[in-house]
């Protein structure tokens, strides 16, 4: 459970937690009102959702947690989301540098792989083992021909998304989990010394890349996932 992780008589300035939203933040709320944290009606309580932390956000968050509280009671932040940009990254890096006297945050993010070794290192970090990748749908993938994974990719890219409401399952989200998923389909592929598995390298370094450009503002998601279709072997 995440919130044996937390002490209440010795709460940690920042917490990184890696799990699924809905489940992480249930934890955090029933924690933070067993300790008599207002989260309905409080102004020191900020609660954040989105599907991509921009650098905006990061702005924005960086000017209320230097803000002093409103009241003696703690300042508590939680932010969820999928993905943080590279140089909203950068901007929270500064913030977690020192903590803040009596200001707690907490960070909800399906996959930790997405943060900067720097930015995590920050954190008290929480991993759900609750926990796992989609590999049914994973290992499916690297056995289908390229005009079906590319069919593939062009259905998980089109999937409707309700207007008005903040996605915590974007597009680029779930590109994003997917080839996470598919990552962990070759490994198992490449311990079993498949002799058509010639250069896992090669593909796992490819992945790496598509992550790395995938977190990027105004990067194409679904150049960048076609290129996963075209550079996975089928095995």
């Amino acid at each position: 459970m995440i919130s044996q992780h937390f002490d209440k008589n010795n709460l940690h300035h920042a917490y990184l937690i890696e799990s699924e939203h809905e489940e992480a933040l249930g934890e955090v709320l029933k924690f933070l009102t067993s300790i008599s944290v207002d989260i309905s009606k409080n102004p020191d309580f900020y609660k954040i959702a989105v599907d991509t932390f921009k650098v905006d956000d990061a702005r924005s968050f960086k000017a209320l947690s230097s803000e002093r509280g409103a009241g003696n009671n703690k300042k508590i932040f939680i932010i969820s989301a999928n993905s943080f940009l590279l140089e909203a990254q950068n901007t929270l890096l500064k913030i977690f540098e020192e903590p803040i006297a009596d200001t707690h945050f907490f960070i909800i993010v399906p996959d930790i792989d997405t943060l900067l070794p720097t930015l995590v290192s920050r954190f008290y970090l929480i991993k759900n083992k609750n926990k796992t990748p989609d590999l049914d749908t994973a290992q499916k993938f690297i056995k289908m021909s390229l005009r079906e994974r590319l069919d593939f990719a062009k259905e998980l890219l089109t999937e409707e998304e309700e207007e008005d409401v903040i996605s915590l399952n974007s597009t680029r989200t779930k590109a994003l989990k997917f080839i996470n998923s598919v990552e962990v389909a070759l490994h198992g592929v490449a311990q079993n010394n498949l002799t058509n598995f010639t250069n896992p390298q090669g593909s796992f370094k490819q992945i790496f890349k598509v992550r790395q450009f995938l977190r990027q503002p105004g990067s194409s998601t679904k150049s960048l996932l076609e290129s996963v279709c075209l550079t996975v072997p089928r095995l």
